[in-house]
């Protein structure tokens, strides 16, 4: 079978995305309806490192594997050789030996991408410095569940240029979705992704917009999201990115006034409130940031089954 990975949405064609948010919504509506899914993965293992602290997507991703009859091990950097100096290359190597799947969660996208090189077993990016398509797949579950289309919708993404803001630019034009970013001046998203995505705009005849000004990007927006400012590993920035930041880039009552009245707010969480986002929005009307957290399992049951049990779609391989 051929290794298949997930490194960012870059590796999913418009197509493979509905198939998975399809998939996800069966196993959505077959958890809910029957409160169990079948053992499709019995016998399957599927391995998740960690160096950052995580909540959502090591519960998220043990979950879905134990909902589907496999199993799942929880690696903490500590609890590998990596800890005392063993290479990245020869970790893959070996995990190869004994799991099914691999899944991680890392500080520089660089660690992911040797393991993919490395690993014989597919490999999922569970979020990088640079990307996290995780994520995405479910903020598209979510946004579909809400507005019922993704074509003809505007999504205005407000805050740091970040691997949440790297990963809705590769995907939103493959929706049919428009983007527009705004964030300060030095934190806009990688001009390689910002260029990926001006030709995925223009191919599916979206409209893409990357500006510093905050209510041009969020004027008539049916979608506004939002993530923190100061990532984990950037938190000697905090008061530097502070005075960048607040209040100008701030989701709140004043700002969403120039958003459509329906729009719904998204946030990958955790959420400083009162930082990026006002609790007012957040815990407000429009907020469908649990829905959101929910949609992890569902989008992450369904790569976890296109990877190990490739039947389910006819899938030849993961790229554009």
């Amino acid at each position: 079978m051929l290794k298949n990975d997930i490194l960012s949405l870059r590796n999913l064609s418009a197509k493979q995305i509905l198939n998975i948010l399809d998939l996800a919504s069966n196993l959505k509506e077959q958890l809910l309806t029957y409160g169990a899914n079948a053992k499709y993965l019995e016998g399957k293992i599927l391995g998740m490192v960690f160096q950052k602290p995580s909540t959502r997507t090591r519960i998220s991703f043990e979950t879905a594997m134990l909902q589907l009859g496999g199993n799942a091990i929880n690696l903490s950097f500590n609890d590998l050789q990596l800890s005392r100096g063993e290479s990245i290359e020869d970790t893959a190597r070996t995990l190869s030996l004994y799991l099914d799947i691999l899944m991680a969660r890392v500080y520089d996208h660089s660690d992911i991408e040797k393991l993919s090189e490395n690993a014989k077993i597919p490999v999922i990016n569970g979020l990088s410095d640079l990307f996290h398509p995780c994520q995405i797949l479910a903020d598209f579950l979510t946004i579909f569940e809400y507005k019922r289309k993704f074509k003809d919708l505007r999504l205005a993404f407000i805050g740091d240029g970040n691997n949440v803001c790297n990963d809705l630019l590769l995907g939103c034009p493959k929706m049919g979705m428009d983007i527009r970013v705004a964030t300060p001046i030095g934190f806009e998203p990688l001009d390689w992704v910002t260029e990926i995505a001006r030709e995925n705009a223009i191919l599916h005849n979206t409209d893409l917009l990357i500006t510093s000004d905050p209510v041009e990007a969020i004027t008539d927006a049916d979608v506004v999201v939002t993530d923190t400012y100061i990532s984990i590993g950037k938190e000697n920035e905090h008061d530097r990115r502070e005075k960048i930041f607040l209040p100008a880039y701030q989701v709140n009552s004043d700002l969403v006034q120039h958003a459509k009245k329906d729009f719904i707010f998204m946030h990958c969480l955790p959420a400083k409130r009162e930082k990026e986002v006002s609790s007012s929005i957040i815990d407000g009307f429009h907020s469908v940031v649990w829905s959101e957290a929910e949609n992890r399992l569902h989008t992450q049951k369904a790569l976890l089954l296109m990877l190990l049990r490739p039947e389910f779609y006819n899938i030849s391989g993961l790229s554009d």
